[in-house]
């Protein structure tokens, strides 16, 4: 595997016509790889307009199993460019099973690996819980011949944790295919927060853990009952050092950007977050806190206990030395 990687994010609007949206995303590929990409990401669920938008049934019609026509044709175009893609599908696994799936596809057309969304959002506008069952692959890292691919979706993005044990798994890249936008009532309001703080997050995760971090977005208004969504855009890559090294505009755009994946080495050496954790003190990061009414003196989590515990020992055990040393 080489040091260096180009990827391309591939920015797209989408119609409601799903042949026509299969096929401008195929050939956006093909234009990056004709501009030398080597893996390139597609945005979440580009098939079709976002359609968590509202809850209808009639919707789960727009899923397919994998493999089906959506990684069928992506693993057919991965092997002619030889390539890697990764692209986000409504996956059918089972009669009512559904899930949001990002699957990473090399030229070798293996379509086994996947991720599965893991963080379903329940807001107005992202009606996801309705559609999606929630992943139970866990967070993964899959090798591709250019680069350690860590895929994650859209709401994951928000989630420390999750980019975190994605990053323990060996990804270089954290990949996060995104529908995101400004409904109706916040642009004016919160517009540039929200699109602030949707990049800082990222950055950190880039930060945090040294690695390279990719999010692709999808643009355009797409209409519904409650007034539609206007999806932002401005796809964009961070180095292991939080500078965003290439950022899309609000229209369609390929951002095709050479990576120097050594570069997440010397980031770790420099910042070596990763050597520094304190696993043995992480365990009440599994808690479902519910405020500090929910937790008095009598009745601290185990992690708590275990860390007090592990100050008296500590203290315990400077006693005793001091002890034999007047002795």
């Amino acid at each position: 595997m080489s040091d260096s990687v180009k990827i391309a994010l591939i920015q797209r609007a989408c119609s409601d016509d799903v042949g026509v949206n299969i096929a401008g995303a195929l050939g956006a590929v093909e234009e990056a790889a004709s501009r030398g990409a080597q893996f390139v990401v597609l945005p979440e669920l580009f098939a079709s307009r976002y359609f968590c938008q509202t809850e209808d049934a009639a919707l789960f019609d727009l899923a397919e199993s994998i493999p089906g026509p959506i990684t069928s044709a992506t693993a057919e175009l991965a092997r002619r460019l030889d390539i890697t893609i990764l692209a986000s599908v409504f996956e059918k696994r089972a009669a009512g099973i559904y899930h949001n799936t990002a699957c990473v596809v090399t030229a070798d057309g293996d379509l086994s690996r996947l991720y599965r969304k893991m963080h379903i959002p329940d807001d107005p506008g992202y009606y996801e819980k309705f559609y999606f069952t929630p992943g139970d692959i866990g967070f993964v890292a899959h090798q591709s011949p250019h680069v350690t691919v860590g895929p994650l979706i859209c709401w994951d993005q928000w989630y420390p944790e999750a980019a975190r044990l994605t990053a323990l798994r060996g990804a270089q890249i954290l990949c996060y295919p995104t529908a995101i936008g400004w409904l109706p009532e916040d642009k004016q309001e919160l517009g540039e927060e929200q699109l602030a703080a949707w990049q800082t997050i990222q950055r950190s995760h880039a930060i945090a853990n040294g690695v390279f971090v990719a999010s692709v977005n999808r643009v355009g208004h797409e209409p519904s009952a409650s007034g539609g969504i206007e999806f932002w855009g401005h796809s964009f890559v961070v180095d292991p050092s939080g500078r965003v090294i290439a950022e899309a505009g609000s229209g369609e755009e390929i951002l095709v950007v050479d990576c120097d994946l050594s570069m997440i080495e010397t980031q770790r050496r420099g910042w070596p977050f990763l050597r520094d954790r304190r696993t043995d003190a992480y365990g009440g990061i599994t808690e479902r806190w519910l405020g500090d009414a929910d937790r008095s003196g009598a009745d601290r989590s185990g992690a708590d206990r275990a860390d007090t515990a592990g100050v008296d020992d500590i203290g315990a055990s400077d006693a005793n030395q001091a002890a034999d040393a007047k002795s």
